[in-house]
């Protein structure tokens, strides 16, 4: 009789210890990353530019062009609110990774990137409010040579950095990784990885970031 006990005993344990490690097999499967996920939690080869603090509770990452007008409508109209509303609050940390639609973009990226990380914010900056002079002039590189000599890059460095095949390499990796991601135009914006298409009020921003905030 006591031999039986024991058997059962021995047998519920076997039960019970295959139901946990099916518990944690499905909690494994549950919370691993998707393809999507993992691509867009890592950005690629190149440095991150971001604003914010990296402990805000919400994050929010854009790709975008350059030569994108619902991009440059963004970042003229909107951003400025976003970063003073949320960004330098301390709520939200704003990521800004390229998504370059032509060569023009890669270009125009690439040159920022080669200004340095004090300068990159006003360069981008520069090329948005300048698109006229580049993007739609009849000889863009002479457009944007003009532009970057106003930031102190002469003609051999503008040429040396558009002939960069590895920083070309880089940016075309973050795009890929944001085609990835389920990026497939722009702007695009992932809100603590949820995905927000189209130019953005800073009510629609605010709309997507709220919620988030809320459930701290």
């Amino acid at each position: 009789m006591l031999h039986t006990i024991t058997r059962t005993t021995g047998r519920n344990v076997i039960i019970l210890l295959s139901s946990i490690l099916s518990l944690i097999f499905v909690a494994t499967v549950s919370v691993a990353q998707t393809p999507a996920e993992k691509a867009l939690a890592e950005s690629g080869p190149l440095p991150e530019n971001s604003y914010g603090s990296p402990q805000a509770p919400v994050t929010v990452i854009e790709y975008a062009s350059l030569t994108c007008h619902r991009c440059r409508d963004f970042h003229l109209k909107t951003w400025p609110a976003v970063k003073a509303k949320y960004v330098d609050t301390g709520k939200v940390q704003f990521v800004f990774r390229e998504f370059p639609l032509n060569a023009l973009d890669a270009g125009g990226f690439m040159l920022a990137r080669c200004s340095g990380e004090k300068k990159w914010s006003a360069v981008v900056d520069m090329l948005y409010r300048a698109d006229d002079a580049w993007a739609h002039a009849p000889d863009p590189l002479e457009g944007l040579g003009k532009l970057m000599r106003q930031t102190g890059m002469g003609p051999d460095a503008f040429q040396a950095c558009l002939k960069d095949q590895a920083l070309l390499d880089g940016v075309n990796a973050v795009s890929r990784r944001g085609a990835m991601a389920g990026v497939s135009g722009t702007p695009t914006f992932f809100v603590n990885g949820r995905k927000a298409s189209g130019v953005l009020t800073i009510e629609e921003f605010s709309a997507l970031v709220e919620p988030h905030l809320a459930a701290r």
